[in-house]
């Protein structure tokens, strides 16, 4: 997980975290040197590695010499959790994610680091995941959130096919286009979700499956939003919608799993 900035260690932290909760072997954190020890004594099973940083404690050109031997190694990359909008961070995101090979998860400022760009993405080569919300999407596509919003599967599905790449739209019933223009509605999640961080939870989550499923990325990204809702779903049932916050998701995941994995396991009806 590339992300992090002074002021938003929480948003790489919880997407490591969901990545490991996913099932994830090892996840790594690789974010801005000042983060760093808040990234770290967020939970003891994640590793992570310093970037340089530019003054305002934010990621930036200088870190593209760190990450080269850093992802060697690493068979999911995911990009973006906080890591705010500066110049020279835009253009460290546009470099690792036109130069990665392997299965690459872009949300939040990732995204926005394409803005009037978007021509520059392609998954041709590998798996590519992009999981705006309506208000990333309309910078993505230059259209307004309202005209998203009207057409959401429409617009979905036209990015996914231009740009060869699985775009999770996220909001209400968030939308899995894939890029043989299919596209998944998700029946799962509600209200209580719309707070902040839940969606670097999803990242998270997404790359976990990615790395434990390489071979069907359109099944592993459709399972990750899934669980995604039903994790906040069981939340809601345990808190109610207004109490919770996105790190409860991360505590509520393994029942979403253990529920859904037993309807799996039940012999369907046939209603005719």
């Amino acid at each position: 997980v590339i992300g992090g900035s002074l002021g938003k260690s929480g948003a790489p932290a919880m997407a490591g975290m969901a990545a490991l909760r996913a099932g994830a072997g090892l996840v790594t954190v690789a974010t801005s040197r000042s983060s760093l020890p808040l990234v770290a004594g967020h939970a003891p099973e994640l590793m992570t590695e310093p970037l340089s940083e530019t003054a305002t404690g934010a990621l930036g050109r200088l870190a593209l010499g760190d990450l080269p031997d850093l992802m060697k190694a690493k068979t999911v990359i995911a990009i973006g959790p906080g890591l705010g909008r500066g110049i020279e961070t835009a253009e460290l995101v546009r470099d690792v994610a036109l130069n990665t090979t392997v299965p690459t998860v872009i949300d939040a400022d990732g995204l926005n680091a394409f803005e009037g760009l978007a021509k520059m993405l392609n998954g041709e080569k590998r798996t590519l995941v992009l999981t705006p919300h309506p208000g990333e999407m309309a910078r993505l596509t230059a259209m307004s959130v309202s005209q998203v919003q009207a057409d959401r599967i429409g617009v979905a599905r036209g990015f996914a096919r231009e740009h060869a790449c699985i775009l999770v739209l996220k909001g209400h019933r968030s939308v899995v286009a894939l890029p043989n223009g299919e596209a998944w509605i998700n029946p799962t999640g509600n209200a209580g979700m719309a707070t902040g961080g839940t969606g670097d939870v999803l990242t998270g989550m997404i790359a976990g499956f990615l790395a434990q499923f390489p071979e069907r990325p359109e099944l592993a990204v459709c399972a990750a939003v899934y669980l995604h809702g039903m994790a906040g779903d069981v939340a809601r049932d345990q808190l109610g919608e207004l109490a919770m916050v996105a790190t409860d998701l991360l505590h509520t995941l393994p029942e979403a799993m253990r529920r859904t994995i037993a309807w799996s396991r039940q012999k369907p009806m046939r209603i005719s």
